[in-house]
């Protein structure tokens, strides 16, 4: 791979992704694959300002051993460094880059009923330094290959070519194979904040979505002081602005908790806990699942949807128009990061608070009780479409064409 592109990957994550502030920490959490990569990404962390870079690893077949051996009481614990850990981190802020590099199938045959509860009983610890944390500090997903996910994607290539298949790729989705990734970027963020003034200007307070081909028949209500959202997000009263995401193409806000009815059919498989769940449909009434179906791994979804009271009712509604360039390149990533920005896709789950106005003015237990909902899990699943039909129903009772075809109407 080019050099030059992955530094200026590099740098795009760094600057654009993260845009680290003087003096601030920074926290690289990955999978050790890429090493050249990961020492790169930390020099521009530096380069941009961080006073200290910190590297926290993560391996999957480790978490298949922690499973397979570990007792239920140990696997679910929250050791006293890991507390302190988290308690240094809720003080100080870090800006946090996720590198995905994730092996789909890495946790395929696990037990899930075990792993299941021991991500409950940690959670319960975990929660109260998520929520200090939540919406003050610049965190960034972005991906690099590692060799299985290169594999899954690309099981005709040698293994070496199949991971610089897969880096041209994710350079390419991400907008960073370019002169200027950054620049690239910014127009990206322009037009993704055109998107959302006009989805704001209509005061929406339903969504209404149809897809003949796939049998998707659904509504979700949303809540009255939602706001659109998608690219740059800022921190309040700091005019600090970050990239959550790289790559995205989505537009997205959080819906009413408890108003959902109908059923959504997936149109590409997700990949939960090393799971691949594929071929599969959501029925919601009253706002909650009630029924789920898949062909492959049912019971992993089941699984998903019990994790907590929240697991089973929706996070986020997001709008990806069908010609998304990742959709568009062909390729099914089985990864979320990538596979959630090729169509319009729903999240089963946590929501954004960050999606309601002035959500700054507001405690957690306020927001909450607006109706943004509350999990440990936040799972995307695409339902996009060729078809797709997306409808608004406006505060004034008024009907306004969301997308047409699976595409933006107002386009």
């Amino acid at each position: 791979m080019d050099i030059k592109k992955l530094r200026n990957y590099a740098r795009l994550i760094a600057r654009t992704g993260l845009n680290i502030m003087p003096g601030q920490e920074v926290v690289i959490r990955t999978e050790p694959e890429q090493i050249e990569f990961i020492e790169m990404l930390a020099e521009e962390c530096y380069e941009a300002g961080a006073s200290v870079v910190n590297i926290e690893w993560r391996f999957m077949p480790m978490t298949r051993l922690n499973v397979k051996y570990q007792s239920a009481e140990n696997l679910g614990s929250v050791l006293k460094w890991e507390e302190e850990k988290l308690k240094y981190k809720s003080e100080t802020l870090p800006a946090s880059v996720y590198l995905d590099s994730d092996d789909p199938d890495g946790l395929s045959g696990i037990d899930n009923a075990k792993f299941a509860l021991a991500q409950q009983n940690r959670y319960k610890v975990i929660k109260p330094y998520n929520d200090l944390m939540e919406n003050k500090y610049q965190w960034c997903v972005a991906a690099v290959p590692g060799k299985k996910w290169a594999k899954k994607v690309f099981p005709e290539l040698p293994v070496e070519d199949a991971v610089e298949k897969l880096w041209e790729l994710i350079l390419k989705c991400s907008k960073a194979d370019g002169e200027d990734p950054m620049e690239e970027w910014r127009i990206h963020n322009e037009n993704l904040a055109r998107r959302c003034k006009w989805l704001n200007s209509l005061q929406l307070r339903k969504l209404v979505y149809k897809s003949d081909l796939t049998g998707t028949d659904f509504e979700v209500g949303l809540i009255p002081n939602c706001l659109f959202c998608g690219g740059a997000e800022e921190l309040p009263g700091k005019d600090v602005w970050y990239n959550a995401n790289i790559p995205s193409e989505e537009v997205f806000t959080t819906p009413m908790k408890g108003q959902a009815e109908g059923i959504v059919y997936s149109t590409r498989p997700l990949s939960y806990e090393g799971n691949l769940i594929d071929n599969f449909s959501v029925r919601f009434h009253e706002g909650k699942v009630v029924e789920v179906k898949a062909e492959k791994n049912e019971e992993a979804l089941k699984v998903m949807v019990g994790m907590d009271e929240g697991a089973s009712m929706l996070g986020e509604c997001a709008l990806v128009p069908w010609e998304s360039p990742i959709r568009e390149s062909g390729v099914l990533f089985y990864s979320t990061l990538f596979d959630e920005n090729a169509s319009c896709h729903l999240a089963l789950g946590r929501g954004y608070s960050s999606c309601i106005d002035e959500y700054w003015k507001y405690t957690n237990e306020e927001l909450r009780d607006m109706g943004v909902n509350d999990s440990m899990n936040h799972e995307d699943f695409m339902i996009g479409a060729p078809d797709l039909d997306i409808k608004g129903i406006c505060a004034d009772g008024s009907v306004v064409q969301i997308f047409k075809n699976g595409r933006w109407a107002q386009d």
